[in-house]
């Protein structure tokens, strides 16, 4: 109840008349069944933006650090991650991938929307950076359908580290829905859930038309941190790598 009174009386007047988003490609949601939305992540203002314009309820799963802070700023945070829907996912320990895996299925297995950031992280400088293969992994254990989504001006209208967003034109594209049912059963394969992973990326960046680097955003942060000691950062490139575009190709033909 607190979700739909947050969303429909507070979160969509307030954002629709701030930010007048343009939304394209709404037709590609489903109106029932179970879905993974997958996204690029460039601002903290991603977190509301994208499911305040959808009529659906879609579910993120967000770091435990969200809802366990403590004073007036904790406890606002807290009470608009559960407000959007967010679950909590506790992401220390050897047992943490498991249990956002786990959750996620448990969402997708109720029928409904799960918003995913395959990147892992927000972007720190606006580029597209490599997929993690959870993705993957839920998507081919549930058999749900993969929709990419572009985030596009929110990384200028609130980039990392800025506590107040700016009013900038903001466009949330949604694609045509993945389909990986040819790949029923083989969730356990690394390989195919590379492939399977650098096809999602490859939508989001069709669609985001954003930079790609093909390298992990955290592990590009912890170069940035160090470039004084001799690391360099990632290099971009126009779109994802050669082999990668040669992966999405092999699993489109399979």
């Amino acid at each position: 109840m607190f979700y739909y009174f947050f969303k429909n009386v507070v979160l969509i007047p307030l954002l629709r008349w701030v930010f007048r988003p343009k939304v394209e490609g709404l037709h590609h949601l489903p109106a029932h069944g179970s879905a993974i939305i997958a996204g690029n992540h460039l601002s903290f203002s991603d977190h509301f933006l994208m499911p305040v314009m959808v009529k659906r309820r879609i579910r993120f799963l967000g770091k435990m650090e969200y809802f366990t802070g403590r004073g007036v700023k904790g406890k606002l945070v807290a009470a608009f991650f559960r407000g959007i829907g967010a679950i909590p996912v506790d992401r220390s320990g050897k047992e943490a991938a498991q249990a956002a895996l786990d959750t996620g299925l448990g969402v997708l297995g109720s029928g409904e929307l799960l918003g995913i950031y395959p990147e892992g992280t927000r972007s720190h400088d606006g580029r597209l950076y490599k997929g993690k293969v959870g993705v993957a992994a839920m998507a081919l254990k549930s058999g749900a359908p993969v929709i990419p989504c572009a985030m596009i001006g929110t990384f200028e209208a609130q980039p990392t580290g800025k506590l107040l967003p700016r009013v900038v034109p903001i466009t949330i594209r949604f694609g045509e829905p993945l389909d990986f049912s040819r790949y029923a059963g083989m969730e356990d394969h690394r390989a195919v859930l590379r492939a399977v992973t650098d096809e999602i990326m490859y939508a989001i960046w069709r669609l985001s038309e954003q930079e790609y680097v093909d390298t992990y955003a955290s592990e590009a942060k912890a170069a940035l941190r160090s470039v004084d000691g001799g690391a360099r950062p990632a290099a971009a490139v126009a779109g994802p790598s050669s082999r990668e575009q040669a992966a999405v190709g092999r699993s489109a033909a399979a």
